[in-house]
């Protein structure tokens, strides 16, 4: 039974980490390809992690902090992290392409 939920976990993690991937490539401008990395794949890669600590936890004696540890400094990072792209780009005034959704609220850097 354990094995099951690995695969599936596994399964489910590289599909969201493929999803974001494409999106990565596929989306028009900057800010319509931030949100691969920052949604998808995040979201692929804790569920890699989870698909871990479930091998490791029975393969071993007790729970496996390590998996535990890289979870949440991914969660953590990972959101900042576009965050951060997102202000840099927009007090850089990186243009965006028309259908870009939520450019009316940017506030004005003062």
């Amino acid at each position: 039974m354990t094995e099951w939920i690995i695969s599936i976990l596994l399964l489910i993690g590289g599909s969201f980490v493929l999803v974001g991937s494409i999106g990565l490539v596929k989306m028009p401008d900057f800010f319509m390809r931030l949100h691969g990395p920052t949604k998808a794949t995040t979201l692929g890669m804790a569920s890699l992690l989870t698909a871990a600590m479930v091998f490791f936890s029975t393969a071993q004696s007790g729970l496996s902090v390590k998996e535990i540890l890289i979870s949440i400094f991914l969660l953590l990072t990972a959101p900042i992290s576009g965050y951060m792209l997102i202000k840099s780009a927009i007090h850089h005034k990186l243009d965006s392409i028309e259908r870009t959704q939520g450019k009316d609220n940017i506030e004005d850097d003062v």
